[in-house]
């Protein structure tokens, strides 16, 4: 399998369905192949219903036991993946499906590529309430304090790990929040893999159930946790990279 597409989603009846049609539909004309995993977690509404029906060769379920939180969700969705690139995204695609591509290509040269809507402004497309982009741009500031400084956006939810950097950066992480992208790409600089920050359209959903106040105050608790919890983890060898396939090289 070249690619292994991750949805992680929560009560998103309302958008799924149209999340996994546009992807299905971009995937079909792609020169590779792929996969597509919906990590349900725990949706108290008709999400694993609306999936269900789209189950197939091509995409599958996993249904988390309960709710686990967004950190989960990926985490399991990556651990499970059979893709030699694997790619998680939010299900209201918030991230055109078309932005795959450029990860597709970067992962050809790098091991962990983020989507970032702080290199290039004018691909934002829909802003954020002037609130939530100014509570954004703090809790950047203190992830580069904190973790992972040099990165310019680190929670856009738009990210692609190499097979072996997912497998041994995901083994590892222990939040289950909305932190976990921070928690990731520390991991990933501490084990010596190359990461690459890529410019995404973005637009906002207004529907997101991210609370401004409670879920902010819950990310920078994860925040200040995330070096105490990785005090012994230590840089690995690399792995070598295989050889581009050919059909790497037309994405």
């Amino acid at each position: 399998m070249d690619l292994s597409f991750i949805i992680p989603a929560y009560n998103e009846s309302a958008r799924i369905e149209r999340s996994l049609q546009q992807a299905m539909e971009y995937f079909q004309y792609q020169p590779y192949t792929w996969e597509i995993l919906v990590v349900d977690d725990g949706s108290r509404d008709d999400t694993a219903a609306i999936v269900r029906r789209y189950e197939g060769e091509r995409l599958r379920l996993l249904e988390q036991p309960r709710n686990m939180g967004k950190g989960a969700a990926v985490r399991r969705g990556m651990l499970e993946a059979t893709g030699q690139f694997r790619i998680f995204s939010d299900a209201d695609f918030s991230t055109p499906i078309t932005e795959t591509g450029g990860v597709v290509v970067l992962l050809s040269m790098y091991d962990v590529v983020i989507g970032s809507r702080a290199l290039d402004r004018n691909l934002v497309k829909v802003h954020q309430p002037w609130y939530r982009e100014t509570m954004g741009k703090v809790f950047n500031l203190m992830v580069q304090a904190l973790a992972v400084p040099g990165i310019k956006d680190t929670q856009c939810g738009f990210k692609g790990f190499r097979d072996y950097a997912a497998r041994e950066i995901f083994s590892r992480t222990k939040i289950d929040g909305f932190s976990f992208d921070a928690e990731a790409i520390f991991l990933a600089r501490r084990l010596g893999f190359t990461i690459k920050e890529m410019p995404v359209e973005w637009h906002n959903d207004e529907r997101s159930t991210l609370h401004p106040i409670f879920d902010s105050l819950k990310m920078m608790r994860e925040l200040v946790k995330i070096r105490g919890l990785h005090k012994g983890e230590k840089r690995i060898q690399e792995e070598p990279k295989q050889p581009e396939s050919e059909t790497e090289g037309e994405v």
